[in-house]
């Protein structure tokens, strides 16, 4: 049988094999006009049909607890497993905090940043494909129409090689420096290939977003608050292009963006973020996917009518930051 990772886990917990939409819709396989498995792809893989599964909505209750998983963990049989959005960004999406229908964007923001919105169908175009966005499942049965960009893995990068070979900073060490030295005189291209590989002694991320800054006439960075500075505000550039992207694709005017997951915690990015764009940012909660994961089982088994209700409880729960553009 063909069982994502998440999918397996529910097997072991209950003996049932499932196929879950959300992480489904990320393997390549699926056919989101038709909403189901694609056999014309899986002919040309020489995959079999019969290995994949019922593709179940987030929310399915699978079934109970193995006896003896139950016995191990010394819980009641009778537990019941929920299906989540099982591809963690789904969760993560499932807990923004929007209190009604504005057209917003999300960015789930971490090592990579998923930027896009939420859709009841699959947008699959000339531009959606020019500009490389991808539809994804949604907690509530619907589409994430979302571009991958990488988040703070450049700076993680680069904290790894001043760990190691200049000076120890935090990551809020890191964010305070950058916030004092003011504006950046340079950009990156944050997807530029060159930054996707771990960096290493001889080959480390610092000098790589130096070499960049030479071969395009840039000034050099020299410092670490410099190259944080640089990288953030060349991150909100990169979701600023992204979002008029998705206002061109769709025909649709973005009015807020909301920051979730651990980039939301820098308050900096989420400023810049608000400066850049000229919308109202609001950053929370940091454990998206957790929260999101607890609403869809929650909605499941009754505790709340709708992920809208779900949403306006966490908006009420958790310390959402919100952030106004500034001159």
């Amino acid at each position: 049988y063909f069982l994502t990772i998440p999918d397996l886990l529910n097997y072991w917990l209950t003996g049932i094999i499932k196929n879950e939409y959300s992480i489904a819709t990320t393997t390549q396989l699926y056919n989101p006009i038709e909403r189901d498995w694609s056999t014309k792809i899986m002919n040309k893989l020489g995959l079999k049909r019969e290995i994949f599964g019922e593709i179940i909505m987030p929310g399915t209750k699978i079934g109970k607890l193995l006896p003896a998983i139950a016995q191990e963990i010394g819980v009641n049989s009778e537990v019941v497993v929920v299906a989540p959005a099982c591809h963690d960004t789904g969760s993560a999406v499932a807990a923004v905090p929007v209190e009604d229908d504005t057209n917003y964007a999300y960015i789930s923001s971490g090592t990579w940043s998923l930027l896009g919105i939420e859709t009841p169908e699959q947008i699959i175009n000339e531009m959606s494909f020019k500009y490389n966005f991808t539809n994804e499942g949604s907690a509530n049965g619907g589409f994430r129409f979302l571009k991958n960009i990488i988040g703070f893995w450049i700076i993680q990068e680069c904290k790894k090689y001043w760990d190691e070979n200049v000076k120890s900073y935090s990551y809020d060490e890191l964010t305070e420096i950058a916030l004092k030295y003011g504006p950046a005189n340079f950009r990156i291209d944050p997807d530029d290939l060159r930054f996707l590989r771990p960096g290493l002694i001889d080959d480390n991320m610092p000098d790589r977003i130096k070499a960049c800054c030479q071969e395009t006439g840039q000034k050099v960075p020299e410092t670490p608050a410099e190259i944080v500075r640089g990288v953030i505000e060349s991150l909100a550039d990169k979701y600023t292009k992204t979002i008029k992207m998705i206002e061109e694709i769709t025909n649709r005017t973005i009015n807020e963006i909301y920051i979730i997951g651990g980039g939301c915690r820098n308050g900096l990015l989420c400023q810049i973020v608000a400066n850049a764009t000229d919308l109202s940012v609001f950053a929370g909660p940091v454990e998206a996917a957790a929260i999101g994961n607890l609403m869809v089982q929650a909605k499941s088994m009754g505790q709340i009518k709708s992920i809208a209700e779900g949403r306006k409880i966490i908006r009420k729960s958790f310390d959402i930051k919100k952030y106004l553009p500034e001159e």
